[in-house]
């Protein structure tokens, strides 16, 4: 893809993936790179800062003889979420407006 994720949406892209379904890193990292060409050094990084602000929370569930790390989605990081869609439809609108050509000149 052509565009970037900076980190807000990087945010906003990895809270949403949380909030369908509690996930660990390997899997977070391959549902982004379906969209956008990301590393793990790339990814936990953000997720140890969602974490840190409250909006992400872990657990460690055995899997084949080792402890996984899971992601859950906090209250706070579900109303981030929701601030985050909130403010990428207005972004998207304005884009698609500019895209279009169907801005009006105030």
């Amino acid at each position: 893809m052509t565009y970037q994720l900076q980190a807000p949406l990087l945010d906003a892209c990895v809270l949403g993936i949380v909030a369908q379904e509690d996930s660990y890193g390997y899997t977070l990292t391959q549902k982004v790179r379906e969209v956008v060409d990301i590393s793990e050094s790339t990814l936990y990084p953000v997720l140890r800062r969602l974490q840190k602000e409250n909006l992400l929370e872990t657990y460690d569930q055995p899997f084949q003889g080792r402890n996984r790390r899971y992601y859950r989605v906090t209250e706070a990081g579900k109303e981030k979420l929701n601030f985050y869609r909130d403010e990428w439809k207005e972004y998207q609108n304005k884009v698609d407006a500019l895209i279009s050509g169907s801005t009006k000149e105030g």
